[in-house]
């Protein structure tokens, strides 16, 4: 009604309308990620997982805060180095991190950093300037005046940051990263950030006046003393290990028990509490059913260690049964490096944890602990070697929530089930059935050194390293007022921690202070032959950088957006255009050079231009321009005479009508059965995808070798959200054109293939979504003329208009042939209904709902449905 009154102002205001949904946001999201060249991996190699989501969910908020264009770019090129720079604007700048890094042995540091540059001038290029710039690279463009020394000079903006040349496969990256807390977490982060310099520095000063209570305290000490100060809450299982000779070992903890020895054991006399036992391949110890721990459960693990070699891994402690796919856990000797393993499925369903250092020498001692909070992630694993915590590295990140890390095989000293076995001395193993805390830990350390000590010296005979360990001792473990200091600082850093893990870190970029961005000219682009060097500066042919602009990156965006600069609006604004209409008034929007399409409307392409720069680069209010013009309001009936004259709509002689892309044909299947998540932002999901998806790409260890389904919620989120391999991108996606986002994209192809009326007829997200659209439709038919209404109700969710008869008697004849023959075969009903993890309404007769799953599923994959 409000149309027929007043067209132009119910295109208007319904314009308005969808501009202020969030959806707005998310929508426009998703061509600038394209550009942008985003993605959940690092891209090459193990494809390990990096974590970016946040710069993702900036760009979102961008869009729908309607961010000046000119603010959004410049802050992408050069937050970091704005006066003051937000935690927002920071994360802009991880525009520049999105491209695909390495951690490849053998690679090379300076050239993976050459190719670093080399991939952002390229992205540069294309996304602001219509350039080719990727030309310059090995010799001078042949055909738009852009020289190599343009092209490295370009590249000087981007190699003076801090970024290493090898991304660790950590999700960081190695960093430059920010740290991202949830929401309602920022005020307690900012404050314990204050708090822990007051707290560390309270804690240093009782370290200083204890002095006197230690004095006092020593005076009494002894090795019976010493015992009793560790930690024993909570310990269920301890091997001292220092029987001294022969094939008998005991257990004391919540029981007291002799151990079952496989094989001989071989005794060395300096151990770290008397004599120790040798285990090896073919002598271990069996201590039967305990520390049977399930994924919800803390403990902790750790022992004296002494191994013989740096080989193969193996099992220091573990209850683990090799016949199960290594079901349980295990504290692990990996080379030189310790590691932990907590398993349901190897490698599918298992957390793994690796130091990043070589922490283990062999023929010395070290103490070893793993203490586990029972988070089910690896953030919740931390690793100690001689009583200091050690940085580790993620290795596999797949248990699952409904995860079983229970066995029946028992406890075992220096070996898995079977295999696995150790080969070194093991003293003073123990088990709690809790998270020590760092001093208990230290404590537990420090005990071997210091017996001893007690047991040969006297005072006067001490050194200053033993007096310095036993006064740490002495304040970890009896000064009272040292260990309420250290619990307060404590708890700190575990506030901090446990927020940490609730957030997020995201790829930032960062200035070098020390240096001014340069580079070389590279002989034919190769990185290990550096010719003339050159300093950051713009193309010559194009206009200079603002008079007192900075030299550095900032320069660079302020160049980017000055009104002398016609270049970036006009990319910009023939590529929203190619967003609306199909393809752009230049329909090579990375080439606007020689070689490039010419604009097909010159003269709209420059007031376009000029009317985005001086409205202020209002993102909606450009758009709002476009969608209510008569150009874009017009039929997209193709006549035969428009065909003849105008086959590809370059003309613009009707309105646009193509295939959408690949997310919006799975978000409209989505949102038409009512199953889309309206959930905005946060780590990216895992929707169905093909059992065995990223095997075939993936590498032992790497973190994303196995796919692991979501559940709930997760597997209806609009496709924005979607975890993104680079080696293996969503192929239901893939399938309708996605890139992979190795590189940067600002057109993507559209092709017309079998493939995709298959992901359509037969991907369990479409077959899902019918069968719940089905489910709604039979429930509005009412009692009236079902099978009509039920149609009608179908095509207004997918078509947005009623059928008409022969329509209505298309979809009744094959209602009927579907209803026959799931009469006929009901088990077929049963699995067609069955597709996906949301349950059948079971309600409603199965042979009838799988009949009208397939009619849903056939007008779904209509031409007129996947084409806007």
């Amino acid at each position: 009604a409000d149309f027929q009154k007043n067209a132009d102002k119910a295109v208007s205001d319904w314009t308005d309308r969808l501009m202020k949904s969030t959806a707005w946001g998310e929508h426009r999201a998703r061509y600038w990620l394209d550009a942008a060249r985003y993605g959940d991996t690092h891209g090459l190699h193990f494809d390990n997982y990096r974590e970016m989501w946040p710069y993702r969910d900036w760009v979102i908020r961008a869009f729908n805060a309607n961010q000046p264009f000119d603010e959004f770019v410049v802050e992408q090129i050069a937050g970091d180095l704005l006066p003051n720079p937000t935690d927002e604007q920071r994360i802009a700048t991880g525009f520049q991190r999105c491209n695909i890094t390495t951690n490849e042995g053998g690679t090379i540091d300076e050239e993976n950093l050459a190719l670093y540059a080399t991939d952002r001038v390229q992205t540069f290029g294309w996304v602001f300037l219509g350039l080719t710039t990727n030309c310059g690279q090995c010799h001078n463009h042949k055909f738009d005046p852009f020289t190599m020394k343009d092209f490295y000079s370009l590249a000087a903006f981007f190699r003076n940051t801090t970024q290493p040349a090898k991304d660790g496969n950590v999700k960081d990256g190695r960093g430059p990263a920010l740290m991202v807390p949830l929401e309602e977490d920022r005020a307690r982060w900012n404050a314990v950030q204050d708090e822990l310099p007051e707290a560390e520095a309270a804690q240093q000063a009782r370290k200083q006046d204890a002095k006197s209570d230690y004095e006092t305290w020593l005076a009494g000490v002894s090795i019976e003393s010493l015992t009793k100060s560790l930690p024993t809450e909570g310990l269920i299982v301890h091997l001292p290990l220092d029987e001294g000779q022969g094939n008998k070992l005991r257990m004391t903890g919540t029981s007291s028990q002799e151990l079952n020895v496989s094989g001989t054991l071989d005794w060395i006399k300096d151990g770290k509490l008397g004599a120790a036992p040798v285990i090896k391949p073919g002598s271990t110890a069996e201590v039967g059913d305990v520390a049977d721990f399930a994924r919800d459960q803390a403990f902790s693990v750790g022992a004296w260690i002494r191994i013989e070699n740096a080989g193969a891994g193996a099992a220091i402690i573990a209850r683990m049964d090799e016949d199960k796919a290594f079901r349980g856990w295990d504290l692990w000797q990996q080379g030189r490096s310790l590691a932990m393993h907590f398993i349901d499925t190897w490698p599918s369903n298992a957390l793994k944890v690796t130091t990043h250092a070589e922490v283990l020498t062999p023929k010395q001692w070290h103490h070893v602990l793993a203490s586990y909070d029972g988070s089910a992630k690896p953030e919740g694993i931390k690793l100690f070697v001689d009583g200091k915590e050690v940085p580790h590295r993620v290795e596999s990140n797949t248990l699952a929530s409904d995860a079983t890390t229970q066995s029946t095989t028992p406890l075992r000293l220096g070996q898995r089930s079977r295999t696995a076995g150790f080969h070194g001395a093991i003293q003073d193993a123990r088990i709690y059935d809790r998270s020590l805390e760092t001093p208990e830990v230290g404590a537990l350390a420090k005990f071997g050194p210091l017996k001893s000590m007690l047991a040969t010296t006297e005072g006067a005979q001490r050194t200053d390293e033993q007096n310095k360990l036993l006064y740490e001792h002495y304040l970890s473990t009896a000064d009272q007022k040292y260990i309420a200091l250290t619990k307060h600082l404590t708890d700190l850093q575990a506030e901090l921690a446990a927020i940490r893990a609730r957030g997020a870190v995201t790829h930032i970029q960062e200035e070098r202070k020390d240096s001014q961005p340069m580079a070389y000219i590279l002989t034919r682009g190769e990185y290990d032959r550096p010719g003339e060097q050159v300093f950051a500066t713009t193309p010559e042919a194009l206009h200079p950088m603002p008079e007192g602009a900075p030299g550095n990156r900032l320069g660079l965006g302020k160049w980017l957006v000055d009104s002398k600069n016609p270049l970036t609006a006009r990319v910009t604004v023939n590529r929203f255009w190619q967003q609306v209409f199909g393809q752009g008034i230049v329909v090579t929007p990375e080439d606007f050079g020689v070689m490039g399409a010419p604009p097909t409307h010159p003269e709209l392409l420059d007031w376009l231009a000029i009317e985005f720069q001086q409205n202020g680069w209002n993102v909606k209010e450009f758009f709002k321009l476009i969608l209510t013009s008569a150009t874009y309001r017009q039929a997209a009936i193709a006549t035969a005479e428009k065909l003849e004259k105008d086959r590809h709509n370059v003309l613009l002689s009707r309105g646009p009508r193509f295939r959408m892309d690949a997310e919006m044909v799975r978000d409209y299947m989505l949102s038409a059965s009512g199953l889309l998540s309206a959930k905005m932002y946060g780590p990216s999901v895992r929707p169905y995808q093909p059992e065995g998806i990223w095997d075939i790409v993936g590498l032992p260890g790497g973190d994303t070798r196995n796919y692991v389904q979501d559940k709930g919620e997760n597997l209806y989120r609009r496709s924005l959200y979607t975890f993104w391999k680079r080696m293996a991108p969503p192929p239901n996606l893939e399938a309708f054109n996605a890139p992979s986002r190795e590189v940067c994209t600002v057109r993507r192809e559209r092709t017309n293939t079998p493939l995709q009326a298959l992901v359509t007829l037969n991907d369990t997200q479409f077959v899902e979504a019918a069968r719940h659209l089905a489910e709604r439709a039979i429930t509005a038919a009412g009692d009236g003329e079902p099978l009509k209404s039920a149609s009608n109700f179908i095509a207004q969710q997918v078509l947005c208009r009623s059928l008409n008869d022969q329509e209505q008697a298309v979809i009744a004849a094959d209602y009927d042939e579907f209803l026959a023959y799931y009469k006929s075969n009901p088990k077929d009903a049963e699995a067609l209904i069955s597709y996906g993890e949301s349950k059948a309404d079971e309600s409603i007769d199965q042979c009838e709902l799988a009949a009208w799953t397939m009619v849903c599923n056939q007008i779904m994959n209509l031409d007129e449905v996947i084409n806007k």
